[in-house]
């Protein structure tokens, strides 16, 4: 789901699309997908692509965070987190720093 996830991101033209692997580091998730976009709009618009995307094929968004700012949106589906970032508030809270244990997964976006 998280690989379904970075392609419907990347199908709204989020950028430096990341997917960690926090199963042996948090018992809170077992993925992080973590993106950018252009702005807070942009931001936004991908939030809510992935929430359509995944509320077609029968899968609810557990909790949603931080919509009204549009500068990090947190969906949280259970076993995968999604953070969608502007640039700014990506580098300030640097999360892949934070989880830097972590192991990230490989992408091909272009096959998706």
């Amino acid at each position: 789901m998280a690989l379904d996830i970075a392609g419907f991101i990347d199908d709204k033209k989020g950028h430096d699309i990341q997917i960690l692997d926090v199963r042996h580091l948090s018992s809170i998730a077992d993925f992080f997908v973590i993106a950018t976009g252009n702005s807070n709009t942009h931001v936004n618009a991908i939030a809510e692509g992935v929430i359509d995307e995944l509320r077609e094929k029968g899968i609810s968004l557990g909790h949603k965070e931080g919509q009204r700012g549009g500068n990090w949106i947190l969906l949280d589906y259970l076993d995968i987190i999604v953070h969608v970032f502007t640039s700014a508030e990506r580098d300030f809270y640097d999360i892949e720093r934070i989880w830097s244990d972590a192991e990230k997964l490989e992408l091909n976006i272009d096959t998706f």
